[in-house]
């Protein structure tokens, strides 16, 4: 296969008990998954079903039925959109010439695709071992005949042929490399929480638009592109907000339906960040057709990642867009934005800073004209909204919020007059 040759996928799926609606956009995302890996669909093959086969996931009809299908368009791959057990996986690729991966392996192989970090690479590297080391046993042939393409992508073909021993080593070897640069971030981390830096974290639904809106607050130069998973390594940058205070300011990885268990584990120090942070921007694409399906899944998955105790902030992303039977959530606190409006954009610093100023403490003081650093401080350090030189006595009067945690709010006690 030629190097920008897209390859020729064939997409099945086995509708349960889920609506129509969920079910076809299920399959749309998949699609959208396959494209972002540099497939082309060239069919999609679907069945109903009360719960999957045993043993092929789709009955023995259908598997007749994908073979004709695999005979007349000669695809290189088949994406079942589900994860396959290991012995469905042997079974599946038993029957057909073309190579049988599920939706598990797909979202891997473009998070190894897009992995640029050294924690990043590892990770993946980390989730696709613990992800292929039970589907070894019997795949020996069609390992063998793996020569690059959608979900071959990572470890490489000569470490999945080498026996699980070695693969278990590697993966203890990549968790202690891991291990080392979460104490690193750590200590970074414990730095910034000494300086009391206000953290916030985006979130949200991956391809909702938080790289541009990143962007476009930040000045950075995250990846920005109209495809799934655009961002995988956490980027932090400093916000200017509205009174001069600056706060931190995290880009995360898009989440998404179903994102397979082996990646919740390999990025849980990664989303750390969000962890740690004092408010989530939660972005929600208002112009997709799922987007309520969508909020629900970022809050399960900030559930299942212990994440869920965040102070949250919900912007409906891409208001110019808007799908028509759009009704922002009334349980949520939200504001509707286009990250592409430079006015919308300075609502969320303001907002962002409403927000702040709800977990802060309000403070008056009368500071020495002498104290000047203490002043240059309380402009960069605590939301400063009034200062006034009062000559008579030399002093300036300075009204604002601070945190009650940060060093700075000692010094201005020192000048507060009862």
């Amino acid at each position: 296969m030629k190097k920008n040759e897209r390859e020729k996928v064939i997409l099945a799926g086995c509708q349960l008990n889920e609506d129509d609606d969920a079910f076809h956009y299920s399959l749309s995302e998949l699609k959208s998954l396959t494209e972002t890996a540099e497939g082309e669909v060239a069919a999609v093959l679907t069945q109903k079903r009360e719960r999957v086969h045993a043993s092929t996931y789709i009955g023995k009809g259908k598997v007749e039925e994908l073979k004709n299908l695999e005979e007349e368009l000669e695809p290189d791959l088949i994406i079942f959109n589900d994860e396959l057990s290991p012995s469905q996986i042997r079974n599946l690729a038993a029957h057909f010439d073309a190579r049988v991966i599920d939706r598990t392996q797909l979202i891997l192989d473009i998070f190894a695709q897009r992995a640029r970090s050294r924690e990043g690479k590892l990770q993946v590297e980390l989730a696709q071992l613990q992800y292929l080391l039970p589907r070894l046993a019997g795949q020996g042939t069609s390992l063998s005949r793996l020569g690059g393409g959608i979900g071959t992508r990572g470890p490489g073909e000569t470490k999945l042929e080498t026996d699980r021993r070695h693969i278990r080593s590697r993966i203890d070897e990549i968790k202690r490399q891991l291990n080392t640069v979460v104490s690193h971030r750590e200590r970074y981390r414990e730095r910034r929480k000494k300086n009391k830096a206000f953290q916030i974290a985006l979130v949200g639904y991956t391809n909702a638009g938080k790289s541009t809106l990143f962007n476009r607050l930040t000045t950075a130069d995250s990846l920005e592109e109209d495809q799934l998973f655009a961002t995988l390594d956490p980027l932090s940058r400093k916000l200017l907000l509205p009174s001069g205070y600056q706060a931190i300011f995290t880009d995360t990885v898009g989440f998404i339906n179903n994102l397979p268990t082996t990646l919740i584990a390999a990025f849980r120090s990664t989303l750390e960040e969000v962890r740690e942070a004092d408010l989530l921007l939660h972005i929600v694409d208002s112009s997709n057709p799922d987007y309520v399906q969508h909020e629900e899944t970022v809050h399960q998955l900030l559930e299942q990642l212990e994440m869920d105790h965040v102070t949250e902030l919900t912007v409906y992303n891409k208001r110019d867009k808007q799908h028509e039977d759009f009704i922002p959530s009334a349980a949520v606190d939200h504001i509707l934005v286009s990250a592409l409006n430079e006015h919308d954009r300075e609502l969320i610093k303001v907002v962002i800073e409403k927000k702040m100023k709800e977990q802060m403490h309000t403070y008056q003081a009368f500071i020495p004209a002498t104290e000047g650093k203490l002043i240059a401080q309380l402009k960069r350090d605590t939301i400063l909204e009034e200062i006034e030189f009062i000559e008579e006595e030399q002093v300036y009067r300075v009204r604002g919020f601070t945190f009650t945690d940060h060093p700075v709010y000692g010094d201005i006690q020192k000048f507060t007059r009862t």
